[in-house]
């Protein structure tokens, strides 16, 4: 697998912020303006959930476009294929991960860590496969890890044998933190579907000198995520002043409110972190003419 592959990971800011992809009809009004959604993005975020990797993957010829559009401080944190994590569990996809990383090439320089998703069937029993398929991929490439089976949340036997496994070779364990969103009711559509489809599991830290990756999805209701997220700004301050370069991402049920998040959890870092710029989010509402 290494032969073909020759990325360099340039380094990182400290802190990076973003959203699971990088346009919706609802941000129109809300992101400075640029010539695509991807650029007007990357004014406002440092990093993106490269959520379009797990169903699809695109061309080199898109992958050169989207490196022309970010800044050289932005990061993509690309999925690996659904292909590769779920219907593979890991084993049999050299060709597929080779295949994979050499379409990504032209984005090189601006890759973040990849996020390797794992099912909830990816247990106990099928660690061997994690470590054979993570001691595989080339240097300097590097991924955080999300497991969602319910033994690696017990502090047992299985747990402690991934998060050994994750120590030895210093890779991040996704934090994936869904407990607003399940506080809602599902009045509408779109919380009742991220309910059904999204994990509800404990928060497990694993400290690492990786840098940390927090996913969190918020309550529709945007003023209800204050008690949830004030203890992640504690934390991630915390992270911050330390050098250790978190990825934040914020989601909501409909992520068309996912950039109103995102500007309440900066507010909150920022009373910790005074030094943060302003995120360029207008949050106004657009003022309606006379005629």
């Amino acid at each position: 697998m290494a032969a073909m592959f020759w990325f360099t990971l340039c380094a990182m800011t400290h802190y990076a912020l973003g959203c699971p992809q990088w346009q919706d009809p609802s941000w129109n009004t809300l992101l400075p303006p640029g010539a695509t959604p991807l650029a007007r993005y990357s004014r406002v975020f440092g990093c993106v959930e490269g959520n379009t990797t797990f169903y699809a993957t695109p061309t080199r010829e898109q992958c050169a476009q989207w490196r022309s559009q970010v800044p050289d401080d932005f990061r993509f944190l690309f999925k690996f294929p659904r292909e590769i994590s779920h219907d593979r569990l890991l084993t049999g996809s050299e060709t597929a991960v080779r295949e994979f990383l050499a379409t990504l090439e032209p984005l090189a320089d601006v890759l973040g860590p990849f996020l390797l998703q794992l099912p909830p069937n990816f247990g106990p029993e099928q660690l061997d496969n994690l470590w054979r398929f993570v001691d595989a991929l080339p240097a300097p490439l590097t991924c955080a890890v999300e497991v969602r089976h319910p033994a690696f949340f017990e502090k047992g036997d299985a747990e402690k044998a991934l998060n050994r496994g994750l120590r030895e070779r210093n890779l991040a364990r996704v934090c994936f933190d869904t407990r607003a969103l399940f506080t809602a009711t599902p009045e509408s559509e779109a919380t009742w579907e991220a309910q059904s489809r999204k994990p509800r599991l404990p928060i497990h830290l694993l400290p690492v000198d990786a840098p940390p990756v927090v996913r969190y999805i918020g309550h529709p209701d945007l003023e209800s995520n204050r008690p949830f997220l004030a203890p992640w700004a504690e934390r991630v301050s915390e992270w911050i002043a330390e050098g250790r370069h978190p990825y934040i991402f914020m989601h909501m049920p409909d992520n068309g409110d996912a950039l109103a998040l995102a500007a309440l959890w900066h507010e909150l870092l920022g009373e910790r972190v005074p030094e943060l710029a302003d995120l360029a989010i207008n949050t106004e509402p657009p003022q309606i003419g006379l005629f």
